[in-house]
């Protein structure tokens, strides 16, 4: 896939994702419409999709279909943006700018803030649960009536274990608690594949369960899911020294202000360079197994030591 082809196959996935996340959405005047003015605000303020567009190219991957996935795509999105939410606040990082905007607690308050990142946690888990019965025909359910019930159970505990004190949540305990204090590799290989490796791992896994993927397949989506995951973070820090504001959409040096454990802090920028370089390059090789389907996967995984944002 040529990186024309991969820009369009981006765009491509994230108006599909954007079209799903505003038909499961309350509606902006939805009563009570100031925590659903704080979540649209949120969700709608860009990015790059990625974690949802890695379900679809996983589903794809092991043989699947885009809406077959569409729905659980949605919900990590959910999940991730309320997971920045709360990321922003002042009491953990606290940050003024999130994709180029004020964040959601600079402009509702903090209180708004945590019950938006609150409100979307919750409403990832209602779109996760729904069957065809109570989908009332829209395309997810007609994506969900092709998913047994087992699968559905199985995306969800893969979800909720990825989100919680085991993985996302408990890696952001351990950034907060190195905060101003020397880590060691180990230290720094918990706190990044968890508290950002551990979602998009699942989002790999997510993608293979719902195309009925075979132990093997998902062994190696697991496998890709693991070295981009931790590969994205070791790039988000380097971009957190070189960047900008207009680039990154945030302020950036703020790991640095704050004296984060990060990987350039720990191993230097090139030795974090090489590191992000090898990890892509072993998820690569993980996906010979599917046997040309792989194209977006491998695509993206270049894209994530190449962006600038």
């Amino acid at each position: 896939m040529t990186p024309d082809e991969l820009e369009q196959y981006l765009e491509e996935r994230r108006l599909l994702i954007d079209e799903a996340l505003e038909r499961h959405l309350p509606g902006v005047g939805d009563p009570p419409k100031e925590i659903h003015e704080a979540v649209r605000y949120s969700v709608f303020a860009g990015g790059k999709r990625l974690r949802p567009i890695l379900v679809l190219a996983a589903a794809e991957a092991a043989g699947g279909g885009v809406e077959q996935a569409l729905g659980a795509a949605a919900a990590i999105e959910l999940i991730h943006t309320y997971s920045l939410i709360h990321d922003d606040l002042p009491a953990m990082d606290d940050d003024d700018f999130r994709r180029g905007r004020p964040t959601c607690h600079k402009v509702y308050g903090e209180a708004m803030a945590i019950l938006a990142g609150d409100a979307l946690l919750t409403q990832a888990f209602i779109l996760l649960s729904r069957t065809p019965s109570t989908d009332q025909g829209e395309p997810l359910g007609a994506a969900y009536m092709q998913t047994m019930a087992e699968a559905r159970l199985r995306v969800i505990q893969e979800i909720a274990q990825a989100a919680g004190s085991k993985g996302m949540v408990g890696g952001q305990v351990v950034d907060i608690l190195h905060e101003d204090r020397e880590v060691d590799l180990p230290t720094l290989q918990y706190l990044h594949t968890h508290k950002t490796g551990a979602l998009i791992r699942a989002c790999l896994r997510v993608g293979g369960i719902l195309a009925s993927a075979g132990p093997e397949q998902l062994e190696a989506l697991t496998r890709y899911g693991e070295r981009i995951g931790l590969a994205f973070q070791i790039v988000d820090d380097i971009l957190d020294l070189e960047g900008s504001l207009e680039a990154l959409g945030k302020q950036a040096g703020s790991d640095l202000r704050k004296k984060k454990a990060t990987f350039p802090a720990l191993l230097g920028i090139e030795e974090s360079r090489r590191w992000a370089h090898r990890l892509v390059s072993e998820a690569k090789q993980s996906l010979v197994i599917f046997g040309g389907r792989e194209a977006a996967l491998s695509a993206i995984a270049e894209f994530v030591v190449t962006r600038r944002r």
